[in-house]
């Protein structure tokens, strides 16, 4: 068997290589979901996608006796170091064979690119930042992931620890039937907080949805600033996210809290994609698009992604008012099961709320960290 080259991801074909590498490894992994390729390219485009107009990256292949085996990317994201005032630098987009040294010799390669640019620790996988899918899975292997969340082989833990990785945070999911949900306190909460703080709920205007994204990108960057590994994101960024979601998104799980038309708080929760996804493996033609079209009224999940309220009404209980509001109306469209992640392992009030309202711990995420 050869030794291991490797080497930059270079030109379109490099490019090519590296968005096509999972597909070759997954193909007998039935839990994975494959992305639409369309959408990993534009991820990975550096000239055209907002997040690299804040970062640097390169993508690396890893090669033996000519054949693609690996791959990673490194990132050296200067919006999070600004804000963190840190020199730290990130690795995502990982993918191998089950073979230490190949991990070894592509992390060797992010960890050196990331050093020459001023990194003094590396962490990942973000891909390419914790506002995009991140983590690694290392337990609850046994079902698929929901949208925005990554899948991984079981071997990759392990992988990590032997190239001399260890756990910088592990990240939860939870999971519940949405009718499994208590929300008679919730729904108490809520009533008070409306009455005592003034706060409304609405769901999100589809007429003016761009205007509403704009005013709650400015809540997201504040009300998430002071968590582990937050990076701010951009207007252009949030936007074309926002664009993004809007495709498959239903207006009664994306909701606004408002004090007299100030937006203090907003939560958002997508049906899981994943499961009109996965039939179409990835392409969206010639059947891939049937497919999502036929699968996409099939789906029966929900994913609570995103629940965020201004420091200074965090106290009102508008958070289980947006629990309350999203449980109520999941029911109503139909949805059966929910998931809510990613919740830090130390995020010990959000941990204990979920549990309390028989939300059950499922899957564990893991950012490991170099220095």
């Amino acid at each position: 068997m050869g030794g291991i080259e490797v080497a930059v991801a270079e030109g379109k074909g490099g490019l090519k290589q590296f968005v096509e590498l999972p597909y070759r490894l997954y193909r007998n992994e039935r839990h994975w979901v494959p992305p639409l390729r369309i959408a990993v390219k534009e991820l990975l485009d550096r000239e055209k996608h907002p997040f690299y107009r804040n970062a640097e990256a390169e993508f690396f292949l890893a090669l033996r006796d000519g054949e693609v085996v690996g791959r990673i990317a490194a990132v050296l994201d200067k919006a999070y170091n600004r804000f963190h005032d840190e020199e730290a630098g990130f690795f995502g987009f990982y993918e191998s064979i089950d073979d230490k040294a190949v991990a070894k010799a592509l992390l060797d390669r992010a960890w050196q690119w990331l050093q020459k640019r001023g990194a003094t620790v590396m962490r990942g996988p973000v891909n390419p930042s914790t506002n995009y899918e991140c983590g690694m899975l290392i337990d609850g292997f046994d079902s698929d992931p929901m949208v925005m969340m990554p899948y991984n082989p079981r071997y990759y833990p392990e992988l990590m620890t032997e190239a001399g990785l260890r756990k910088a945070k592990d990240l939860y999911a939870y999971g519940s039937s949405v009718a499994g949900v208590g929300t008679e306190k919730s729904e108490r909460v809520a009533e008070k907080a409306v009455a005592a703080a003034g706060i409304t709920v609405r769901q999100i205007d589809l007429k003016n949805f761009n205007a509403d994204v704009e005013r709650v990108w400015q809540v997201y960057n504040s009300a998430w600033e002071r968590n582990w590994g937050f990076v701010p994101m951009t207007r252009e960024e949030f936007a074309l996210m926002g664009k993004e979601m809007k495709q498959i998104l239903k207006p009664e799980l994306v909701l606004i809290g408002e004090v007299k038309s100030r937006v203090v708080g907003f939560a958002i929760a997508l049906p899981d994609v994943n499961q009109a996804l996965k039939p179409a493996g990835g392409r969206l033609f010639p059947t891939g698009l049937v497919k999502i079209l036929y699968y996409q009224r099939l789906i029966k999940s929900v994913r609570v992604l995103v629940l965020g309220v201004l420091e200074e009404y965090r106290a009102s209980g508008l958070a289980a008012a947006f629990y309350a509001t999203l449980t109520r109306n999941a029911r109503k469209l139909g949805y059966s099961d929910c998931e809510m992640s990613w919740i830090l392992e130390d995020n010990v009030l959000m941990n204990r709320s979920l549990a309390m309202m028989g939300a059950k711990r499922n899957k564990t995420y893991r950012i490991y960290e170099w220095n």
